[in-house]
């Protein structure tokens, strides 16, 4: 294998994609990770990392183009962290997250024998998002930045207009500028840990068409609130407004304080005929339209009836929960944050479903304590957790109750492949796959996997 050493410059084809959507290519065998380089470009690339076995390198110069590829409606999207496929065409990015799905599955998952089924896809893969968290910045002339972080950094790319949110965000963001420049709010430093304004969050209701618009602060009160009440006010749609605190020296963005200043605290939305209340600190999926799909498929994998009690872990505001509970017997849901329990609550309440329970609690503590102690059961178990997938002590919980069916809904190929792997050995076997595209021109994918219990 050849040496090759940092900022030397290299003419290659990219003959693939990694799993964060950066083109792979090769140089006398060394591998070379390269963002936004596609699949049949021919590159000039400047080596800017190196491994022993492999790099990183940067796009300089497009000799001869992918097929693939096309030109990003936003003139920032290279530079912005928000989309990584922009400038590829879209039924290439589906069946990219198609095989990413597949290759971890088989690769790391070491499960064969089950059917892939086509990726559902958008059918406008922009505009589709109903929640922004736009960070707030100072320029280096010294005026008031929003946007999005560059790719890898805390820069923030300053641009009121994003392809992928909600087009009522560009005229939320200039008014939210505009009353800190009037009022002389000062941005967060996150260096010097000081300053006031952290982020800007935004939630859009699809159906409802309302808005909530809240600030994280680095502070316990937020001056000349009712100059922004008024402002705010005055754009259709407006019915919440609120500050959340986060004082931490950290990169998360929110915190666990939610001031009200205008409205309910919360806006509405419809995912099929089930309406959800939303607060601030809720976890709902971002991509209402594919959510319905996505949910839809778990509905028929699931295949409950009035004689199936479901378990749903990992439920958040009970949004899988009241899908399952219209067609079964009795649905328990599960959620760490007890704010997401107080939402499934409601939302079962408002709309008329009184066959679910829901619990506060993490689903590898709640669930096992309450099989050995009660000994519930479940026909079907729906699981959907966070990045980092099952904890194994769930998984084996799982197991031990034998359900007909599993029913496992991931963000993460990678962890996703990694339990399903578990439970193959442990008694259960993948039957079917369906990745839904609720992401478009972004490298992540959702999963719904329908595992059967073997017969013994």
């Amino acid at each position: 294998m050849k040496s090759i050493k940092k900022n030397e410059i290299h003419i290659i084809k990219i003959d693939d994609i990694g799993t964060e959507g950066e083109g792979i290519g090769k140089i006398d065998g060394y591998t070379l990770f390269v963002k936004d380089a596609l699949i049949g470009d021919e590159i000039e690339v400047k080596v800017i990392k190196t491994k022993k076995s492999y790099g990183y390198g940067r796009l300089m110069r497009i000799i001869k183009p992918s097929p693939y590829r096309v030109t990003p409606r936003c003139e920032k999207a290279r530079i912005c962290g928000g989309c990584q496929l922009q400038h590829l065409e879209y039924s290439e990015q589906l069946k990219y997250k198609e095989n990413k799905v597949r290759n971890l599955l088989e690769r790391v998952g070491k499960i064969k024998d089950f059917e892939m089924l086509p990726i559902i896809g958008m059918e406008e893969p922009y505009y589709y998002r109903n929640k922004a968290q736009f960070p707030v910045g100072m320029s280096k002339e010294g005026q008031i930045v929003t946007g999005f972080y560059a790719g890898r950094t805390h820069s923030i790319i300053d641009t009121t207009h994003c392809y992928i949110q909600a087009p009522v965000n560009e005229i939320l963001l200039k008014v939210v500028k505009a009353w800190m420049q009037w009022n002389h709010i000062k941005t967060y430093d996150e260096v010097k840990h000081d300053g006031l304004v952290r982020h800007i969050l935004t939630r859009v209701g699809k159906r409802t068409g309302e808005i909530m618009v809240c600030l994280v602060i680095n502070g316990e009160e937020l001056p000349a609130a009712d100059d922004l009440i008024r402002r705010l006010k005055a754009v259709e749609g407006v019915v919440s407004i609120s500050y959340n605190v986060n004082r931490e020296k950290n990169n998360v963005i929110l915190g666990n304080k939610i001031v009200n200043l205008y409205g309910p605290g919360y806006i509405t939305d419809y995912i099929g005929e089930v309406k959800f209340q939303i607060s601030a600190l809720s976890f709902y999926q971002v991509n209402p339209e594919q959510t319905e799909v996505l949910y839809g498929k778990v509905l028929e994998f699931a295949e409950v009836d009035k004689d199936k009690v479901v378990w749903d872990l990992y439920c958040g505001i009970g949004t899988i929960s009241l899908f399952l509970a219209k067609k079964a017997k009795f649905v328990y849901g599960v959620e760490i944050v007890p704010q997401a329990i107080a939402d499934a609550k409601v939302n079962a309440e408002i709309n008329g479903i009184e066959n679910a329970a829901f619990f506060v609690g993490k689903a590898e503590e709640v669930l096992p304590e309450m099989y050995q102690k009660e000994k519930v059961y479940a026909d079907v178990i729906v699981v959907d957790p966070p990045r980092k997938g099952c904890d194994e002590e769930l998984l084996a919980c799982m197991v031990e109750m034998r359900p007909e069916k599993i029913v496992y809904v991931s963000c993460n190929p990678g962890t996703l492949a990694r339990d399903l792997r578990y439970l193959e050995e442990n008694g259960f076997k993948v039957e079917q796959v369906q990745c839904v595209d609720m992401f478009g021109q972004g490298v992540h994918v959702e999963t719904a996997v329908l595992l059967s219990r073997k017969a013994q």
